[in-house]
């Protein structure tokens, strides 16, 4: 191969620092040039790619599998392939012959069914009948399968340079393959109800005797063997006899009963079973320690629910903190895959900041939806329709730790690179790297503007500690998720107990950004520590009831409960609210069951100048105060808001609870993201009526710049925004400011940079980049249109006033037009403002 000499002398700085041992600051240098690497890259695949049982083809099948990848996989330390063989019952009919016929997934849909495969009537659903996915597919034994994972090994060692691991699947439902063993010999272990009447395993089942022998039981499996005993056992002997790395746990298995519902073992959808909670989760943890006991050494990785930490918590007797403390060597859960399904973002993204608020170590993954091998869909070409929204908002999300540190996905998956037909379209991988890279580069570095004070620990405290909780603990979440769903821009999370460590550490970590948390117990670490953060000057919102909380909290927020209500209510607001043409209804129904308990709250004194209420409800003749907020001059700035917050979603039946009818009632959880021009944040929409699906977006900070990311599901939503610092610009983007906001019209998916915010009334404003053109200028950007503007310039992180440079109306080579400029207000970070512009400004560091 010739290469240029600019090539060579690449390659040979590239070998220079390989050589470099690790640590050194040239190999660090190496790592911000290449991005953010990921611990390691996970390629889920199924056996459908090896059309051939012939090893020749295997073995150029596997190495084409991480050729398409390649310019990703560069960017990671470790790389895996996630074997979907079966339905996991590989694992459990495995008696420890090679030679054994394995049943693997060669199907198109569901071929646990009534109907055989490729039979019934043509009108029949493939969940309701399942097809071969090709004609005379391949038959496999244990014996194929090994060599087919030695084969990955050693050919994407070849190919990517690094270890390869290859990890093992075992999913507790019908779909992917037969199951003699779940849905035959062994029914007793089904459960759950997620794709029919105990159609899931259920981790804490028990097994019925059986004579035949298995690996782990060559004389057979005794009467009452716990599932956990078993399934640990077989397990320890497959992945040791086949030489797997480790074991994924699929669809919420080992995670309760119920994984895609929002009823489960302690919720009807009716009414809570407290009395049910505490045995059932013991149930959970006992399985986690049998299968331990039996394959202590194996990594486990986990699909882990749909749902959310507290609702799984308070519906299914899901213990997260007792798992994560268990010291069993696993993954947490990721992102839910399901938003590709229902486009519930506000579902997906709530899961995910509620399971990384802790976290048994640093560790956490994405997880991204490429391709089903199974159900004849490939959702980056069809369900998303090649839009990367469900790229840009799960990976804008953030964790804090305790010491402060900004957490972000150490691991990266995809499921899957083949589809259902075994092909691996060379265009997906091409599509989707470019938009992980660069919502990799764009990772958070700091915290958002708003950020979420998640109750990790009350929650689990309260489930089991206190009788009248689990309605307040399956609540906040599905609020939370409503106004996502609906605008807010939340994409920062860390626990109350976390927020305590960082913040007695570091009280200034939080100057730039606004908390979201719920009211804290009477006389709690966690009360002092939220009263004084106001106290200081920090801004803070509170939603839900206050049933629990101290008189000193309850005079912090000068708020007292009544007798509770509800049902029905008349809202009066004096919130800002969306532009629509058609108007939205002023009734709000407020049912306790799924709110937290009754609306309670009202002003404890009416009259106190520092509190000013937003919004009432009001029902015959009695009212409730909905939304206020309330600052003292003695709190150096500091504001509290109130939210009572009403969950407006009920359960009609289905797997998850259905928002009311936004044309019917008032869509309440809207009141957070109305709420935020309180604390300097406008984001407001333009929309034809009520029931056109709100935009879902995320604004993160990045090397000093914000990031908004959003999903809009209708593109005709216009967007309304201003901050503190003015409208903020859009990179590449035009806007129309009216009234000091920018506004923009955006497609379905979208990532802009912002590090321009404008003080201007009215008019047409640009915010371009533009080349360097001069040695010693990394960056050059160009604003246009101003008129008697204040302009606020957020540069790069360590850009100091030394670097920074800002002309007026000036060109290339930028002799003259050179104006000054000053170091903005640190109450807004760090940022360099120019006033009174009229005409271009070009700044350049």
């Amino acid at each position: 191969m010739i290469r240029t000499s600019r090539e060579t002398l690449y390659y040979l700085v590239i070998l220079f620092l390989m050589a470099i041992p690790n640590g050194s600051s040239a190999q660090a240098q190496l790592s911000t040039v290449r991005g953010k690497s990921f611990n390691s890259i996970t390629l889920e695949a199924s056996l459908k790619p090896f059309k051939k049982n012939d090893q020749a083809y295997i073995r150029d099948v596997a190495k084409e599998m991480f050729t398409q990848w390649q310019s990703l996989l560069r960017h990671a330390d470790t790389v895996s392939v996630m074997l979907w063989t079966g339905d996991g019952s590989e694992i459990l009919d495995y008696k420890g012959a090679p030679g054994q016929p394995l049943e693997w997934a060669r199907y198109l849909g569901n071929p646990n069914t009534q109907h055989e495969v490729g039979s019934g009537p043509e009108e029949l659903s493939i969940h309701e009948r399942a097809y071969l996915y090709m004609e005379n597919p391949p038959v496999f034994t244990y014996g194929d399968l090994a060599f087919i994972i030695k084969t990955l090994k050693e050919e994407g060692k070849k190919v990517t340079g690094k270890p390869i691991l290859v990890g093992a699947t075992f999913d507790p439902g019908p779909e992917f393959a037969k199951s003699e063993f779940k849905y035959v010999k062994h029914p007793e272990i089904l459960g759950g109800n997620a794709m029919g009447h105990k159609s899931f395993v259920s981790c804490y089942s028990v097994l019925n005797a059986d004579q035949e022998a298995y690996a782990g039981f060559p004389k057979g499996i005794p009467e009452n063997t716990p599932f956990g005993t078993f399934f640990g056992r077989q397990s320890q002997h497959f992945l040791k006899d086949l030489g797997y790395d480790y074991i994924w746990l699929s669809n919420g298995f080992g995670f309760g009963a119920e994984g895609w519902s929002a009823t489960g073992a302690t919720f009807n959808g009716k009414e809570f079973h407290q009395e049910k909670l505490a045995g059932l989760t013991a149930k959970i943890n006992e399985f986690w320690q049998l299968f331990r006991k039996e394959c202590p050494k194996f990594q486990i990785q986990t699909r882990g629910t749909n749902l959310s930490v507290g609702a799984d918590l308070a519906r299914d007797a899901v213990n997260l903190k007792q798992i994560y403390e268990g010291g069993y060597n696993m993954l947490p859960p990721p992102n839910s895959p399901w938003a590709a399904l229902d486009g519930d973002f506000g579902l997906e993204m709530v899961g995910y900041m509620s399971r990384m608020a802790e976290l048994p170590d640093n560790r956490f993954l994405f997880r991204y939806y490429t391709h089903d091998p199974w159900w004849l869909n490939s959702p980056w070409l069809d369900r998303y329709g090649r839009e990367p929204h469900d790229i840009y908002l799960p990976m804008s999300v953030s964790r804090i730790d305790k010491n402060g540190k900004i957490g972000i996905p150490t691991h990266l998956d995809f499921l899957t690179i083949d589809n259902s037909l075994g092909e691996m379209p060379t265009q997906v991988p091409d599509e989707v790297t470019p938009h992980i890279l660069k919502a990799r580069y764009d990772a958070p570095t700091a915290p958002g503007p708003l950020v979420w004070v998640y109750p990790f620990d009350e929650y689990h405290q309260w489930a089991y500690n206190s009788k009248d909780r689990l309605p307040e603990v399956y609540y906040g979440d599905w609020y939370v998720r409503q106004a996502i769903n609906n605008g807010l821009p939340l994409n920062t999370v860390i626990s109350t107990t976390s927020f305590q460590s960082v913040i007695a550490k570091n009280p200034g970590y939080f100057n730039e950004s606004t908390l979201l948390t719920i009211a804290p117990d009477a006389g709690s670490s966690l009360e002092k520590a939220l009263i004084g953060f106001v106290e200081k000057g920090g801004r803070l919102i509170i939603f839900g009831p206050t049933d629990h909380s101290s008189p000193a909290f309850l005079d912090f927020l000068n708020q007292k409960n009544e007798s509770p209500l509800e049902g029905e209510f008349n809202i009066k607001s004096s919130l800002g609210s969306d532009a629509l043409e058609k108007e939205s209804p002023a009734l709000i129904n407020h049912r306790s069951l799924f709110s937290g308990g009754g609306f309670r709250t009202v002003l404890k004194n009416r009259n106190e100048a520092g509190t000013k209420l937003l919004a009432q409800v009001e029902q015959s003749g009695k009212s409730r105060d909905a939304v206020w907020v309330r600052s003292k001059p003695e709190w150096r700035g500091g504001k509290v808001a109130y939210l009572r917050g009403t969950n407006a979603s009920s359960f009609t039946g289905g797997r998850l609870l259905t928002p009311d009818d936004p044309e019917e009632w008032f869509i309440a959880p809207l009141q957070l993201r109305y709420v935020l021009p309180e604390f300097g944040i406008s984001h407001f929409v333009e929309k034809q009526d009520p029931s056109i699906k709100n935009p879902v977006i995320t604004i993160s900070r990045s090397n000093n710049a914000f990031i908004f990311s959003g999903y809009n599901p209708n593109s005709t939503v216009r967007q309304h925004f201003r901050f503190p610092q003015g409208a903020p610009l859009l990179l590449g983007l035009e806007t129309k400011l009216n009234a000091g906001q920018s506004s923009y019209t955006m497609p379905t998916a979208w990532n802009r940079e912002c590090r321009v915010f404008v003080e201007q009334n009215q008019g047409i404003v640009s915010f371009k980049e533009q080349h360097s053109g001069q040695k010693g200028v990394t960056k050059r950007y160009s604003v246009g249109g101003l008129k008697n503007a204040t302009v606020r310039i957020y540069a790069e992180e360590g850009i100091t006033r030394d670097q920074f440079h800002a002309y007026m109306n000036s060109s290339y080579p930028w002799k003259t037009g050179q104006v000054t400029f000053k170091q903005g207000d640190e109450k807004m970070g760090n940022h360099f403002v120019v006033e009174n512009v009229t005409g271009t400004l070009v700044v350049s560091w």
